[in-house]
């Protein structure tokens, strides 16, 4: 095939890599995106983000849950209605997805590539492809490139994946199983979503994790109230444990052998114990780009350049935070310090979301950070229950919590646990990055009834412990 140059070749179709591209094509440069999948998206798409989430949404609605509150007990669907529900609301939410990413990757100008990229030069790609048996290849050669290959699931030769009873989490998202029980190991953001979504299901669960705590760099307060929830429900947590063995039955159903000698047994286990980065084919070693043990790629924290001044690398290649948003906003800045258009980094002020059953959201410091950096603090609660909307949803568990600076009375950081969290928390990031703190929360009208007014009772929560000396007049 004939060669082809450009002014900058993104590897990868995921969120980093799109974001990227348009960003580029908008800057009046020549774009192109090699990527060797059957459809655009990259993990995000088909395997990651958005397939997780919408079989929360289809099991929230499948299962009743968000009414649960009001009523005496749920109805659970036949498994084979379940699955079908599921799988219809996966095919229409992901085709729509892509529709939509190839209109824009099109109204921008930005080509396509089909095929597998390895570096073959410094400024030169290899790029091959497949089809019917016939492989074919041709060069790309281009002035900058960004890598934004993603991540796959992590999976150690110790673990007996099979595909059917021992999965992980892009093969589970694919096909949803209905299982009688499972274990889930890993007890990090993909493992704690699925094992709600599960227990939505009323499916047993049990979690393995071999850390003392989950959800370790989130606000100890919103992970004793979500833990507290799991007891709850019922969901097993075997915290500081580690697997010996994991052995598999006549019909392929797994016992896991603790280090301390417990077994427990499950029809089936999905592996969520990390992800390694996909650059095993990349020919990182023709540029002079070294990953790490985990396949990630180190970057300047204020560029996104490599070793490699022209190569950029962003998303979940180079590790935390490893958010679909945070990929997006790493790829649009590679692409304006690739051609010299100065942007100002916000990586310090990104929300997080946890897409579990409840939801999990969290920016700025932690109480435990606010008070290791030296700050003296003032913590306000807002519990859902003490909002007339949380009596409305029945969503009464949940918590939303602000640590605020006692000198200055800024707000600096935001966490909640519960209902609509993921939406909720970008009113305390446009607090915070504006430079708000506990007077703009506490004396603004909020609508009612509504969740966001928490905002306003933690504020005031705070405010009622406030030395006077330091109240403004």
């Amino acid at each position: 095939m004939t060669d082809f140059d450009y002014d900058f070749v993104v590897i990868g179709g995921g969120p980093a890599g799109r974001r990227a591209a348009i960003q580029a094509s908008k800057l009046g440069k020549s774009v192109a995106i090699v990527d060797d999948q059957r459809m655009i998206g990259g993990v995000s798409v088909h395997t990651g983000t958005l397939p997780s989430k919408t079989i929360r949404e289809s099991v929230l609605s499948l299962t009743g849950w968000r009414d649960q509150y009001f009523k005496s007990g749920r109805s659970r669907s036949s498994s084979d209605m379940t699955k079908t529900s599921i799988n219809s609301r996966l095919a229409t939410t992901l085709g729509d997805e892509v529709e939509v990413i190839d209109s824009q990757l099109s109204r921008n100008n930005i080509a396509m590539l089909k095929g597998k990229a390895k570096f073959s030069g410094l400024n030169k790609l290899a790029v091959s492809q497949c089809v019917q048996g016939k492989t074919t290849s041709y060069s790309v050669t281009a002035e900058k490139f960004l890598i934004a290959v993603g991540t796959k699931p992590y999976r150690p030769k110790s673990i007996p994946f099979n595909g059917t009873t021992v999965v992980d989490s892009d093969s589970i998202a694919a096909n949803l199983p209905i299982p009688k029980s499972i274990i889930v190991v890993g007890g990090g953001v993909i493992g704690l979503e699925y094992a709600t979504i599960f227990s939505t299901l009323e499916i047993p669960v049990t979690v393995i994790e071999a850390r003392e705590k989950i959800l370790e760099f989130i606000d100890h307060d919103i992970v004793a109230n979500f833990t507290h929830q799991l007891f709850e429900r019922g969901i097993s947590l075997r915290l500081g444990k580690k697997i010996e063995k994991i052995s598999l039955d006549d019909e392929g159903s797994p016992t896991v052998i603790l280090d301390d000698g417990r077994q427990l047994k499950s029809e089936m286990l999905l592996f969520t114990a990390g992800r390694v980065g996909s650059v095993g084919k990349l020919g990182l070693e023709k540029v002079g780009i070294e990953p790490d043990s985990r396949g990630r790629i180190s970057v300047d924290k204020d560029t996104l350049q490599t070793s490699q001044p022209h190569i950029y690398a962003a998303g979940d290649i180079i590790g935390f935070p490893a958010l679909a948003s945070t990929s997006m906003e790493q790829g649009r800045q590679a692409a304006c310090d690739a051609f010299g258009v100065p942007i100002r980094n916000t990586a310090n002020s990104f929300p997080l979301g946890i897409y579990s059953i409840p939801e999990i959201a969290s920016i700025g410091m932690s109480e435990e950070d606010a008070r290791d950096n030296g700050f003296q603090v003032e913590i306000g609660v807002a519990r859902f229950q003490e909002t007339s909307r949380g009596h409305i949803l029945g969503s009464c568990k949940g918590m939303l919590k602000c640590i605020f600076d006692l000198n200055d009375r800024k707000l600096l950081g935001v966490h909640i646990v519960g209902e609509g969290a993921t939406e909720l928390i970008h009113i305390g990031q446009a607090v915070i990055n504006l430079n708000g703190g506990i007077d703009y929360l506490s004396d603004n009208v909020f609508n009612f009834p509504t969740l966001a007014e928490a905002y306003k009772v933690a504020a005031l929560d705070a405010y009622n412990r406030m030395p006077r000396s330091r109240m403004s007049a």
